[in-house]
């Protein structure tokens, strides 16, 4: 792969602009900490940790009765006139939230610019979303979130959730997407009879290192909107559990410092044009922009679905400097991705086991394709070209089908060995291996010799799939143990999150439209 030696593609305050292809993966956290570090956490954790966690518990269980009281008869579909008594509970609760996050570390909250009025600006989009503690200015303001439906059950914070009158997204209903942005349009168009909804328009965590593609839900009503910027400024520890980083450890690590900040931005509220109102992503787009250049970050292109991409677990769970999230962006642009099944991928499988390895040229990629030749085909080969050829069984499929299937990496390793191995015994030999394992894993570099040997044990100088497998089975770990990558995989962390449950928030309720420019995400099990 060529990925190492060019350049990803971004926008920066607006303006395009080329960065190191060694950008830092937003969907990886990783912390490291000096000696001295380590000894203050190893202190927090035996002194300060435990009485800030109880005092956050002890906070919730108290504000329960009130949220209770406050609920109780109230209707799902329509908002009663709010009365002395609601009003009360409403500055009771708010104040019980402010000591919990005061006990958390949060002693001072920094608020900078106008919170627009629910009749100036309905929906609030808030960006960038990186942790649990985002919840801070949703409990300052009270306004409505999207929640999954499941979240309501959950004894204590289900009755807490509820009192924030949330819009709530069923998995069981295959129809809810729908209903969801009708209820958001409608909640929007009251003209400030109801509460403001607040929105993470990315959809999923990352690690605020830039802005990733925001979904169109919460532009689709084609209401003014207030951009809402978050920022940690801590020291130590930045606060931030993205898929590969387990959310306990940073509460964890967050309760072990002694003080926390964060400070929360009121941009001026956004009104959409015409052309905006028509196209959600449009909308969605320049709102982003606005974000970026206020953050001072560069937008990236990634998605909630290439989230998918980094959580993968596996032997095959892919390193930090992939380039695979780069190529799931360009397939999804050119709609590549679109329709992509077990079958399609069969197919071509055996459509380029026809070309037996010729090499194109990107005129003859484009044509392979079936796409005119944009700059986004070019892109794409691009990744994979060698003195202006590339071969299409070696790296394009292979790479497809990691990006369609994150998580079913050995039915991407056995189609790559079906388009390699030879007709007679089904074998293939060291360096095919390499190009095998080197694609899937989106990298430029691949050391299989110790490894190939292993798996070998008889020196035919070819192995199966079978034998493959038998090996992984035996030795899961064979990256790091064999030393193929000149860089250690970062290790997934046990308490990581599902993209499609970040926080408990719902990450994705833009419904399957083509007009919206979003698929919808489809979490492949085994």
């Amino acid at each position: 792969m060529r990925f190492p030696n060019r350049k990803l593609r971004t926008a920066v305050d607006g303006e395009d602009a080329g960065v190191s292809a060694h950008f830092k993966n937003p969907f990886v956290h990783e912390l490291r900490f000096t000696p001295l570090q380590k000894l203050k956490i190893a202190v927090m954790t035996m002194t300060l940790f435990p009485v800030r966690l109880l005092f956050a518990a002890f906070m919730m269980l108290l504000a329960w009765p009130f949220a209770f009281v406050a609920t109780v008869g109230r209707s799902e579909d329509a908002v009663e006139p709010l009365s002395w008594w609601r009003w009360l509970v409403d500055l009771v609760l708010k104040a019980i939230m402010r000591a919990m996050w005061f006990s958390g570390g949060f002693h001072w909250v920094r608020v900078k610019g106008r919170p627009a009025l629910p009749s100036e600006a309905p929906i609030l989009t808030m960006a960038p979303h990186s942790s649990y503690f985002d919840a801070i200015p949703v409990t300052m303001t009270m306004a409505s979130i999207v929640m999954k439906a499941e979240s309501k059950d959950i004894p204590v914070w289900g009755t807490l959730i509820k009192f924030i009158r949330p819009v709530f997204v069923s998995r069981s209903d295959q129809d809810s997407r729908r209903k969801t942005v009708e209820e958001i349009k409608r909640r929007a168009c009251s003209d400030g009879e109801w509460p403001q909804i607040m929105i993470f328009p990315e959809g999923t965590c990352t690690n605020r290192s830039c802005l990733i593609a925001f979904k169109p839900g919460a532009f689709i009503p084609g209401v003014p909107v207030q951009p809402v910027l978050l920022r940690y400024p801590n020291e130590m520890v930045r606060i931030s559990s993205t898929p590969k980083q387990g959310v306990f450890k940073i509460l964890w690590l967050t309760l072990c410092q002694l003080h926390n900040a964060i400070e929360i931005e009121y941009l001026p509220t956004y009104t959409p044009s015409e052309e905006e109102k028509k196209d959600p992503a449009l909308f969605a787009s320049n709102v982003r922009r606005i974000m970026a250049k206020a953050l001072g970050l560069p937008i990236i292109d990634y998605s909630f679905e290439d989230c998918q991409l980094a959580m993968a677990k596996g032997p095959l769970r892919l390193p930090r400097h992939t380039c695979l999230l780069e190529f799931a962006r360009l397939v999804r642009r050119l709609g590549l991705k679109t329709g992509v099944t077990d079958e399609v991928l069969h197919e071509e499988a055996s459509r380029v086991r026809k070309l037996c390895g010729s090499r194109l040229d990107v005129e003859g990629f484009s044509l392979y394709l079936n796409q005119p030749l944009t700059e986004a085909v070019q892109d794409i080969f691009s990744l994979f070209e060698e003195h202006g050829k590339m071969d299409v069984r070696e790296e394009y499929v292979i790479a497809l089908s990691v990006v369609c299937r994150p998580f079913r990496y050995l039915e991407t390793i056995k189609l790559a060995f079906r388009m390699f191995e030879a007709q007679e015994d089904g074998a293939v030999v060291e360096d095919e291996l390499a190009v095998v394992l080197k694609t899937a894993l989106g990298i430029g570099d691949f050391v299989v010799c110790d490894l190939f040997r292993a798996i070998d044990c008889q020196d035919k100088g070819k192995i199966t799939f079978d034998e493959f497998c038998r090996f992984l089975e035996n030795c899961p770990d064979f990256v790091e143990q064999y030393h193929c990558l000149h860089e250690p995989i970062p290790q997934p962390s046990r308490e990581s999150t599902s993209p499609s449950s970040t926080n408990g928030f719902c990450a994705d309720f833009s419904p399957q439209d083509p007009s919206t420019r979003s698929a919808a995400h489809s979490k492949k099990q085994d």
